[in-house]
């Protein structure tokens, strides 16, 4: 960790290819806003990315990056946090790629609770694939091939976490900058599994989630008596249908990390000349 890192420091020197106005810009920057104060450095720093808008995000950003399958990030991320405990993974995905095809790798990632950040682009479409309804979209969000819109309800991510037994699940909005650093900056900190789902316009396919719907609908729970470390309040809030918020939601302040409890602190890249003799003696045993 080291305490002169700038935000710049993470900023690399491929130009973004998103669409002028994409949520995405605010999403990065708030990003790499967050890893520069918590001391990280680009050195010590690992990004995965799927598949979507949000897909190159390490191309975009000076660190170990990868960028994986769709659906398939945040296993590679684990595996990068379990054989390294002391790099820093951030996982970048979109609502697609995180709650359709990823799904069943994001319930376990959460449960799992291995000490990483996930940071979801959440635009309610598919943008890359030129607008179809995604698992977030409104269930009346009419598209090229939902002309009748998806007619089924959009998946609450911040309920899969919660009922994934989550430690730190909370919302931001890209373009609240500052706040939305602050959040994502709260999750890297948080001593476990950190997911943070990001209000993201696409300004391209979505005419409907705007920013300026964002902006009018948004309660910021730094406004409120929110609690995070109430189960019964945050229960409350990420069951709200009816409200957008900012701001975390539920936090386990008495979370033990995967890597504790489970004994992992080496790192894995650091191995000794020649196979365990343990290891001989079973392979000797089948062959």
């Amino acid at each position: 960790m080291s305490s002169d890192v700038r935000f710049t420091d993470f900023k690399s020197d491929a130009q973004p290819t998103w669409c002028p106005g994409c949520g995405d810009f605010g999403t990065i920057n708030g990003m790499m806003k967050a890893l520069a104060e918590t001391g990280n450095s680009p050195d010590e720093t690992f990004i995965v990315a799927g598949i979507g808008c949000s897909g190159k995000i390490g191309t975009y950003m000076r660190s170990y990056a990868l960028h994986g399958v769709h659906g398939r990030a945040l296993p590679v991320g684990a595996g990068v946090k379990l054989a390294n405990p002391d790099i820093e993974v951030m996982v970048a995905g979109g609502d697609g790629d995180g709650y359709s095809i990823g799904a069943g790798h994001f319930v376990h990632a959460v449960r799992r609770n291995v000490d990483m950040t996930y940071v979801v682009m959440d635009n309610r479409i598919y943008g890359l694939t030129k607008g179809q309804a995604s698992p977030t979209s409104r269930e009346d969000f009419e598209t090229s091939t939902t002309p009748e819109g998806p007619q089924q309800p959009p998946v609450n991510p911040l309920a899969l976490a919660f009922a994934a037994s989550g430690t730190f699940i909370a919302q931001s909005f890209s373009t609240d900058a500052q706040r939305h650093a602050e959040i994502v900056k709260q999750a890297v900190e948080h001593d476990g599994f950190g997911f943070v789902n990001v209000f993201s316009p696409c300004v391209t396919f979505n005419d409907v989630d705007t920013y300026d719907y964002f902006r009018d609908s948004i309660v910021d729970l730094a406004d409120t008596d929110h609690d995070p470390t109430n189960y019964e309040d945050a229960r409350s809030r990420i069951l709200d249908p009816g409200t957008e918020y900012q701001g975390v939601l539920y936090r386990d302040d008495d979370s033990v990390p995967y890597e504790q409890s489970h004994g992992v602190d080496a790192n894995m890249a650091d191995i000794p000349d020649g196979a365990p003799e343990d290891a001989m003696d079973l392979v000797r045993e089948f062959y």
